[in-house]
């Protein structure tokens, strides 16, 4: 079988493009639920367009948010250079969350229990033991108190995601005060208590079964 010809490719890349460009203001805006016919209507497109393009929701969702994911990586290796340990923890997680806050869907892909993707379990592969280091270093200069790990900060991100989600509509920069209060509250925590194993983690973003 003969390659189709190059305006035919040009054209599907076209598509393509539109669809993702159209795609990813729509979910920045009302999340990852958006469908199919609204990214057909908006793009200007039949519906089956978007289906020989994306048969699979999940390579839809893996290429919207691809390059967003290798930034927040970028952030996680930016920050472990950092020589204030405890000040690159914080820049990391002011950095992540500034990235969801601009999208919602890319918020909800992080966080959601029910969208699981290689995608975010590549992510949190690469970040864990880049935070972990950054954890170990800011115990040992006494910045965060003995028994700090790096699923306290997953629990972080998840709790001032949460406000975040909660308050994008009407008090959009709410979640800078909410990890304010919890970065101040992990300072002077108790931690004492047994250390929660580093597969909570996954536990808590819900990609391994119970």
């Amino acid at each position: 079988m003969s390659d189709p010809p190059p305006t035919l490719r040009r054209d599907a890349e076209r598509n393509r493009q539109l669809l993702l460009r159209t795609a990813y203001a729509l979910m920045a805006t009302n999340g990852l639920e958006v469908s199919y016919e609204e990214i057909a209507r908006a793009a200007g497109t039949g519906m089956g367009t978007v289906y020989r393009r994306f048969p699979d929701r999940q390579d839809l969702l893996d290429a919207l948010f691809s390059e967003h994911i290798d930034r927040v990586i970028g952030f996680a290796e930016q920050a472990a250079r950092h020589e204030d340990a405890l000040a690159g923890l914080t820049w990391f997680l002011e950095q992540q969350l500034e990235v969801e806050a601009q999208s919602r869907g890319l918020g909800e892909l992080l966080r959601s229990r029910n969208q699981s993707t290689a995608l975010v379990r590549r992510a949190r592969e690469r970040m864990t033991p880049l935070v972990a280091e950054l954890v170990d270093r800011a115990v040992r200069a006494g910045q965060l108190p003995a028994g700090a790990t790096p699923a306290d900060f997953a629990a972080v991100h998840l709790m001032v995601g949460s406000v975040m989600d909660a308050s994008r509509t009407f008090a959009p920069q709410l979640w800078r005060r909410a990890l304010r209060i919890a970065l101040a509250g992990l300072r002077v925590a108790d931690l004492s208590d047994d250390a929660p194993e580093e597969s909570v983690i996954d536990r808590l973003y819900h990609h391994t079964p119970r």
